[in-house]
């Protein structure tokens, strides 16, 4: 058994109701005056915000109108200096949760955002601990609650790429399911699907470890039986449990276990195209995996981690089908039928095309997420992928 690391937040909470215990963590760690971030309807986590306020805890709300970009995080740490905020809470989906974590982090590191960003930026080391902060998901899908990255949006470079560091994982993390009964069912179908691909990528990664395989199987199953359900009755609350707990647990193993060519193509359109993140990767799923999947069988002999992935990716299909016979192909065929019977957007509905091809293949071979891929996709190979997922 190889050696591993493992880092998450220092403490979680979950269950149905959670979240009232939220003026109470905040205490703990002195938490007196807040910055919340939120997502675009404020109004949709008033409820959260007022138990705050409630026990006495002074509030600066910041909304966030859109994807999490390097703007809007100067914007929020000038917030925090300028009504001296000593923390922050964050209450939202991926983009409310990954801004809230780069302005804590920003709040205790001295420089520009610029200074510490992956591949367009420096990419200094953040040096200090995050100042403290909370999260409070409300979509069942980014895992942004445990992991230790924020994912960033630059508008010059029409990219997006990671602030990153084992500084940035919160205090706490509170899941509690009952803050993703509302969710309309465009953005349940997406950040379902990037459940699935968070729970899939990791375990097939070149940095998959004990503690990861044991989060990504016991995820996989409950995506497979719980999306179509919340897809079809946003009000069932069972089902609505297991994906809050699968993300979490997709969170949990990405963030030590890595991703890949999924979340490498990811990367690159969206910051090319206005898409969720979560629809981009329903998009780009079955497609990466036959990728990776075509790639092994054709370098099968020249391969020194052949028997390994292809067995990993047959955990994989039975784990989601539930026959003890599926093999790695049905991992395309199971997520294809269910991308159909939940209506997920193709990529050419966001207006990419085959002219983008070029482009995003030249930034996706750039991406961080690329770098834990089971195998080393060629660049034919990622745009054949790409074209076909059209």
């Amino acid at each position: 058994m190889c050696a591993f690391d493992f880092a998450t937040a220092k403490q979680i909470l979950f269950g149905t109701g959670r979240v009232k215990e939220l003026p109470e963590i905040a205490r703990l760690y002195g938490m007196r005056r807040c910055l919340v971030v939120t997502g675009r309807s404020p109004e949709r986590v008033a409820g959260v915000v007022g138990l705050l306020r409630e026990d006495g805890v002074e509030v600066s709300l910041f909304s966030v109108p859109g994807e999490p970009s390097i703007d809007v995080v100067r914007q929020g740490v000038r917030r925090t200096a300028d009504e001296r905020c000593d923390g922050v809470v964050a209450i939202g989906g991926g983009s409310a949760l990954d801004t809230g974590k780069a302005i804590a982090a920003l709040m205790r590191n001295e420089g520009d955002v610029l200074d510490y960003l992956e591949v367009i930026g420096k990419g200094q080391q953040i040096s200090h601990p995050s100042a403290p902060w909370i999260a409070v998901p409300t979509t069942a899908g980014t895992g942004a609650e445990v992991t230790r990255n924020a994912v960033l949006f630059s508008p010059l470079q029409r990219v997006k790429v990671s602030l990153r560091s084992p500084w940035m994982l919160p205090i706490a993390t509170i899941v509690d399911p009952e803050l993703t009964m509302g969710l309309p069912r465009e953005q349940t179908v997406s950040s379902g699907m990037d459940a699935l691909t968070q729970l899939i990528e990791p375990y097939v990664s070149i940095r998959a470890n004990a503690m990861t395989d044991g989060f990504c199987l016991q995820g996989l199953p409950l995506v497979a039986r719980s999306l179509k359900r919340v897809y079809t009755d946003g009000q069932d609350k069972s089902a609505r449990t297991e994906m809050a707990l699968a993300s979490l647990l997709g969170g949990l193993a990405l963030t030590n276990a890595g991703l890949g060519v999924v979340h490498g193509f990811a990367g690159p359109l969206g910051g090319m195209f206005d898409a969720p993140h979560g629809a981009i990767c329903a998009a780009l799923l079955p497609y990466g995996i036959a990728a990776n999947l075509k790639h092994l069988r054709r370098e099968q002999k020249h391969s020194s981690n052949f028997d390994e992935t292809i067995e990993r990716y047959r955990t994989v299909a039975r784990s989601l089908t539930g026959r003890g016979d599926a093999e790695p192909e049905d991992c395309v065929c199971f997520v294809k039928e269910l991308a159909g019977e939940i209506q997920v957007r193709s990529l050419r509905s966001f207006g990419m095309g085959p002219e983008h091809a070029d482009e995003v293949v030249e930034k996706a071979q750039r991406a961080s997420s690329m770098k834990a891929n089971p195998v080393k996709l060629l660049p034919d190979e990622l745009k054949e992928l790409y074209l076909t997922a059209l």
